[in-house]
């Protein structure tokens, strides 16, 4: 007989486990199948951001994730960027992400994936409606009216898993996607890629004698018309990984690897190799997100270079998104409005990270790179140089995802879904939630219920009562948290926030709506009330 979920997710990586965990923490089933054994020893997805620390505060995972990084606490997060190689008068040490702690409940952290993989997968194993199969392989899904049934594989052994749903996390080449006929486009860049993980104590001594500390080392050689060489911190001391393009009949054996470290560092050093392979630079992006029962996240939705560590970062946050999503469906109280929210929010955001915030910071690169050059005019690339550090902190500050556009939040007219914005404490409908300290000395984030809240800042007790009156009836789970609309809170510029389990704000206002059921109906993705 078939087995039997509420949910299956193909593809046991962090996305697939995180969404495990997520829907596990809300007590749905759900039938995990990888193909992997292991979570492997490259070093791939290693910038964590503030947003995904969040995440893993509100799985209950914090502590054991900043306990796995491998560089020491303290250790200074972000980079540096040369012109031509390491070696060079000209650098920046760009803010990056640090201008946007404030906004956020956690600071952001860097670890190996692999490393944050076992912290997950530990979570997932703890969760008694959680059942996962590595080693085995997804081979056929099929769809109708009442259900998926996914077949999996392993040696001569095969069964078939029926849900109601089932999710593709399974990477670009995704079997899901495929299967379901979600079709892909982005811009290729027609590069062969060189990922090289190495370990020298000589690089490292070379790094600290000429930069402060940073976690990467981006060289903008003039040749490479915006395309990156790029060295990566593993630990502190001796482990680096290396990106750069790389002519496309290179091999293993028919290319001199340390002499490209070697001339993208600008100084000569002994390396032993851990691993040599190969990527093509190109961005794609799923049509949609959604057919009918099935869903993809993660890579299996979209894919790009490892620029910015926006794809693993927006994968978890697929996750995220996803797994309230159908976990209110299966509760009941989600209608299908809010499963097809899940497309309509995210796609937008990516396809935006790889068109604006990758595609377009290649050719910004390379076209500063044709324009600018210390040999030709220095007077004039020093100039043009200074101003481009002001512009890589702008692309921290501007990189603001919402959702003003979902037809589950009461966003701004015209509202659109996107990953440009502005950081501010202003409370936004289809923005992240600011954090800010409450009267009692917690943070508000630690107040934030599993479902919807309403923080009611001096708000009325009727206005109160409409919300939570509201809920009852259309079984939605509402936490109120009360304080006064004073100190930092008032920042807010509103009295009354109603927040999503995802940390996002679906309505504002100061007085109570004049359908507080119509606005629960709306952001349950049930539509309006008849």
């Amino acid at each position: 007989m078939a087995k039997r979920f509420q949910v299956v997710i193909v593809g046991g990586g962090p996305v697939g486990v995180a969404l495990a965990v997520q829907l596990g923490m809300r007590g749905m089933t759900c039938g995990l199948v990888e193909t992997r054994t292991d979570s492997g020893r490259i070093p791939k997805g290693q910038n964590l951001t503030h947003r995904t620390l969040e995440t893993f505060y509100f799985m209950g995972l914090l502590d054991e994730l900043r306990a796995a990084r491998l560089m020491p606490p303290g250790f200074a997060i972000g980079e540096i960027t040369t012109y031509r190689d390491l070696n060079s008068p000209y650098f920046h040490a760009p803010q990056g992400r640090s201008m946007v702690h404030d906004y956020y409940f956690q600071r952001n952290d860097r670890l190996p994936q692999y490393q944050m993989e076992k912290v997950l997968r530990a979570k997932m194993d703890a969760l008694p409606g959680v059942e996962s199969r590595f080693g085995w392989t997804a081979k056929t899904i099929e769809q109708d009216a009442q259900g998926v049934r996914v077949t999996i594989e392993k040696d001569s052994q095969k069964e078939t898993w029926e849900a109601d749903y089932v999710v593709g996390c399974d990477g670009g080449h995704s079997l899901v996607r495929e299967q379901i006929g979600i079709a892909r486009g982005g811009t290729d860049f027609d590069e062969l890629m060189v990922l090289i993980v190495f370990r020298s104590k000589e690089f490292h001594e070379g790094l600290k004698q000429r930069y402060p500390e940073r976690s990467t080392y981006r060289a903008m050689h003039p040749d490479l018309k915006g395309y990156w060489k790029f060295f990566g911190r593993i630990d502190v001391g001796e482990g680096f990984f290396f990106h750069a393009p790389v002519p496309k009949t290179t091999t293993r054996e028919n290319f001199d690897f340390t002499r490209m470290l070697h001339e993208a560092a600008g100084f000569p050093f002994k390396v032993e190799y851990d691993h040599v392979g190969f990527w093509d630079l190109r961005v794609a992006v799923a049509e949609k997100y959604q057919v009918g029962r099935c869903f993809i996240a993660g890579d299996a939705a979209h894919s790009h270079p490892p620029y910015g560590g926006f794809g693993l970062n927006n994968g978890l946050e697929d996750a995220v998104n996803l797994g309230w999503k159908l976990a209110a469906k299966l509760q009941g109280w989600g209608g299908d409005t809010l499963l097809e929210s899940y497309s309509e929010e995210r796609r937008p955001i990516f396809y935006e990270v790889a068109e604006d915030f990758i595609a377009k910071r290649i050719r910004i690169d390379g076209a500063f790179l044709d324009r600018y050059n210390p040999e030709r005019d220095k007077a004039e690339f020093e100039r043009a140089w200074k101003e481009k550090e002001t512009d890589m902190d702008n692309r921290a500050l501007v990189y603001e995802p919402s959702y003003e556009g979902s037809p589950v939040v009461f966003g701004p007219p015209g509202g659109k879904s996107t990953a440009h914005g502005e950081h501010v404490f202003k409370a936004r409908s289809g923005h992240h939630l600011a954090p800010q300290k409450l009267s009692s000395g917690r943070n508000v984030f630690e107040e934030l219920g599993p479902g919807f809240t309403l923080l009611a800042f001096d708000a009325g007790d009727a206005a109160v009562k409409a919300f939570e009156q509201a809920a009852v009836a259309t079984k939605v789970p509402l936490k109120v948290v009360r304080d006064t609309y004073a100190d930092g809170r008032t920042k807010y510029e509103a009295r009354m926030i109603l927040v999503r389990p995802d940390q996002f704000i679906v309505w504002t206002g100061n007085t109570a709506p004049d359908n507080a059921t119509h606005v629960m109906h709306t952001v349950a993705g049930r539509g309006p009330v008849m």
